[in-house]
This record gives C-alpha cells, structure tokens and sequence, in this order.
C-alpha cells in the first residue's frame, strides 16, 4: 500500500537522499550555459507529485523550507514551473461503504490544493485547468498547479463523480492503484496471476467512455497490460502515462514493455518518465539499499535501538510509527557521517540512468511522444534529482545528450500538454455532436 511505501520511503530518503548540492563543478563545463539558458525558457513540467494534507495548512504549507521533497521555494529554486499535485486514495474493499470513504478522502485533497492556491500562496501558485492557462500563468512569473487523480476508487459506483472530479480540475485519472479497484485490474495482478475483470469492468469501460465526454485523460500506470489494451481500443482519445518507465530496461509491472510503447505511439499518447529509483534500476537500487539498511542497524544497534523491516513497522500502531520516526531522524546524522566517509559504496541511481529510460522511449515511439515525472513525496527521487531544487539537473543531463531545445521543450511539457489540448478537443467534438 502506497501509504506504507510512503513511510518506508520517507526514512530511506531521510537517511540518504539527502547530501549538499553542488552545481559548481558542472559551471566549468561549456554545456553548463547552454542548460541554463534552456531550462530557464522552457516550461518545466512535471506530472506526478504527491501531497499530504497536513501540509496545506495556515500553519505549515508549502511557501516554507518543507522536508517534503515539492514546495515552492524548491520549486523556484530548481527552476521547475508546473506540479501535478496528486488526489490519491488508497485501494480498499469494494463496498458503498468503502466507495464513500474513498470519496471523502479525494475531496480532502482537492481541497487542500485549493488552499495553496486560493489562500495560503494566491501571489505565487494558480491552478491551471488548460494548456492555455498553463502559459498564461507562467508569463505572469507564478509557479503553476494542476491536478491528477490516482487511482479511480473513489468515482465508486456513480459515473457521475468523473464530472465532478473533472470540474474540481482533475485532467488525468488512472483507474486502478495497488489493487484491483472495481472499474480496472491494476498491473499488480502479475505477482499472483489473480485477476478481477480480466481488464476493464463494464463499469470502467463506462468511465472510459465519460472521461473522454468530460476531456479527462486516461492514465495507465497503474493498470494491468490488458486494462491498457481495452482502454486503447474504447478511447477515442490519447492517453498518458503519468509516471512509466521503459520495462525493456527494467523489467518492473509499473513499467510499459515494448508491445505497449508501440500502442502508445499508435494512440498519439505520451510516457512521462519516471524518477522512481526501483522502475530506473532494479538490481542498482537494491545493492544500494541494502548497504545503506546495513548501516542503519549498525548504528540503531549502537543507539540501543531496533531497525524495523518494512513489515514491521507495518504492525506498529500510528503512535509508534511517529516514535519511530523520531528514532530514524536522531539516527540520520550519524548515518549520513558514516556513509560519506565509506568508499567504494554502491552507487545510487541517478539522473544517468533516468535519462537512459527517456533515450529508449525516445528511439522507439519519437520525440512526441515521451515526457517527464518525478513521483516526488510519493517514493521518487533519484541521486542528481532528489527534490525539486535539482530539476535543472535532468535538463543538463538532456544537454549533455545532445537533445536539442525544441525536442527539451517536448520532454518537459510540450507533449503533454499537447495531449491535453486533444482531449479536450475531443470533449468538444463529443459534446457539440450530443446537443444536435
């Protein structure tokens, strides 16, 4: 469950994401200049950035120094301009009563996007609805908000929530998460073979239907290789993939395998590539965690300590996961000494590798028809892109691939919102023809 990985995530990432930033060797460099003045042009957006209401408060928000890995300050500082903030809700069982909980949580979180940009921080951040509104906001100097909705839970039985959702600002949902939800099967269905719908249920297949009416794009993350398929042949629509990478390099269900690449390139959609360390390098990731937990006990031990597995802490209760919160944030130090006098450790995935997993995508689909996410504060981040405050990292890395600023502008926001004006233009199609 995502709120468990979020939690394991936090103390991985407390322990060792965090290093002093450095850019200055990179100034030497002759691409250096070229970098800046590209990521300072173009639109940098990024599709998947999850949130934490308690967050979205009068008293602790994102217009302060968050150790959340998105705020605003790490976003000016970063240079990146438009975040996809995340209505996500957590899969459950399949009862009204588990529908209504679901429904309550996503009107939670649009509720405190709206906060940020209405109340807290109305000079700095606009929600952004359009592709138009995406550049009129950015010329004004403010940062820009969208909405994404995870997992379609929470639509429940009422095809009339995805009107709803859409005119609170959602412009992308996936129809499953970790789990099967009851309009699609998600990809976790390859750890067992198990399989609830065989791909879409006759209900997503009606969501499918509504959110091409409405102008909602599709998101296919999350769902299984079939649902995928289904969805392809219903829409009528492109469709995104808010936060994939390419499965040919990294053999992991999240990512998209070279038979759906294809069917994304047919659809006209587009991969928003993924900073998520274990869908960039599985077998990397794991030598570097494992040494990094290594350490970790040995000093929890010195500390008369315990460090916990994921399961465990799974079996504590709320009050002593926040104790042992605590514990990993007085280990943290010491920790991080430790590590940075260590040589020859594993080394951590990074924006090398990601951009590997845009230069595949690039070669088998085209320049239009891949993009960029990070998955900040909902298990992202690699070495070199650890926070928003090192987004024109990826751009550098760009540079240094010989990537143009016309094909850097289509990576950064270009395809996407190009993929959004189509939706939307369906929308209209669809609507002017049902009022003749």
């Amino acid at each position: 469950m995502k709120n468990l990985a979020l939690f394991t995530t936090i103390i991985l990432f407390l322990l060792s994401c965090k290093q002093e930033k450095n850019n200055t060797g990179e100034q030497t460099d002759p691409l250096y200049s070229k970098a800046k003045a590209i990521h300072e042009k173009v639109i940098t957006l990024d599709t998947h950035c999850d949130i934490n209401v308690d967050n979205f408060t009068t008293l602790k928000n994102y217009t302060q120094n968050l150790d959340t890995q998105v705020t605003l300050p790490k976003m000016k500082s970063g240079g990146l301009d438009v975040a996809w903030f995340i209505v996500y809700t957590r899969q459950d069982s399949l009862t009204p009563q588990g529908y209504e909980k679901a429904y309550k949580n996503a009107i939670t979180k649009f509720e405190a996007i709206y906060r940020l940009v209405d109340d807290i921080a109305p000079n700095e951040i606009e929600l952004a609805v359009t592709s138009a509104q995406v550049r009129e906001i950015h010329s004004k100097g403010k940062k820009v908000a969208m909405i994404g909705i995870e997992n379609g839970y929470p639509v429940g039985t009422e095809i009339e929530n995805v009107q709803r959702f859409y005119d609170l600002g959602g412009r992308y949902m996936s129809l499953s998460h970790q789990g099967h939800s009851q309009l699609s099967d998600s990809n976790t269905g390859e750890n067992d073979s198990i399989w609830l719908h065989n791909g879409l249920s006759e209900l997503g297949k009606e969501v499918i239907v509504e959110m091409n009416r409405v102008g909602m794009m599709i998101d296919v993350s999350h769902p299984s290789k079939e649902a995928m398929r289904q969805m392809i042949e219903l829409t009528k629509a492109p469709i995104i993939a808010s936060h994939s990478s390419a499965r040919a390099l990294c053999d992991h269900s999240r990512n998209l395998d070279d038979e759906q690449l294809q069917w994304m390139k047919e659809n006209g959609g587009v991969v928003q590539t993924v900073a998520f360390r274990t869908y960039l390098n599985t077998e990397k990731s794991d030598l570097r965690i494992a040494k990094e937990k290594e350490i970790a006990k040995e000093i929890a031990d010195s500390m008369g300590g315990t460090w916990l597995e994921r399961k465990e802490v799974a079996a504590l209760q709320q009050e002593e996961k926040d104790a042992y919160l605590k514990f990993v944030e007085k280990l943290r130090p010491m920790h991080l000494k430790k590590m940075n006098s260590m040589k020859n450790l594993p080394p951590r995935v990074d924006v090398v590798d990601y951009v590997n997993h845009i230069d595949y995508m690039v070669e088998k689909m085209g320049i239009d028809h891949v993009g960029i996410s990070s998955d900040f504060d909902g298990g992202g981040g690699i070495e070199g892109w650890s926070d928003a405050s090192e987004t024109f990292n990826v751009t550098l890395e760009l540079v240094k691939r010989g990537y143009t600023e016309a094909q850097i502008e289509k990576l950064w926001s270009g395809n996407l919102l190009r993929v959004l004006d189509e939706v939307q233009q369906v929308a209209k199609e669809i609507q002017s023809k049902k009022s003749v």
